[in-house]
């Protein structure tokens, strides 16, 4: 009897298709998209340099210091994307991108954008997630099907 009852769950096991693992990471595709964002948001923030500079009545030492180091930390963590806490490193940096509001409003303006942007990150990591568990990766799909 205890044959039987073995019997349904192996046909069961045997009746679900097994996904194939992706032929290259989809992650590594996903860590050169943000890699790439947290660059382009650190040029874009250097490059409200002038702009405070020009509208904001001028710059001084600590708007100077708050812009440049959150540049230079975005340039950093662009090479970190590797690391599991990669994700919450990049919207810690987006909060603190939205703070520097209090500098200038451009500063806000460029935080609300890439918060967007950020936003849509997730969006495509989630999407790629789901695909991947259920085997519809175009690297998963079987070459003769």
């Amino acid at each position: 009897m205890s044959e039987r009852s073995e019997r349904p769950q192996d046909a069961a096991e045997e009746a679900k298709p097994e996904v194939p693992p992706p032929a290259t990471d989809p992650w590594k595709g996903l860590r050169g998209v943000m890699a790439g964002t947290l660059v382009l948001e650190a040029i874009t923030v250097l490059l409200a340099l002038p702009v405070i500079s020009a509208v904001g009545g001028g710059l001084r030492w600590w708007s100077i210091l708050y812009v440049v180091g959150l540049a230079v930390i975005m340039f950093l963590g662009a090479g970190l994307q590797r690391r599991p806490w990669a994700i919450p490193f990049n919207l810690a940096l987006q909060v603190a991108l939205l703070l520097g509001g209090f500098i200038h409003i451009s500063i806000l303006v460029i935080g609300v954008v890439f918060v967007a942007v950020w936003l849509f990150v997730l969006f495509l990591r989630a999407d790629v997630k789901k695909r991947m568990e259920a085997g519809t990766l175009p690297s998963q799909r079987m070459s003769g099907a």
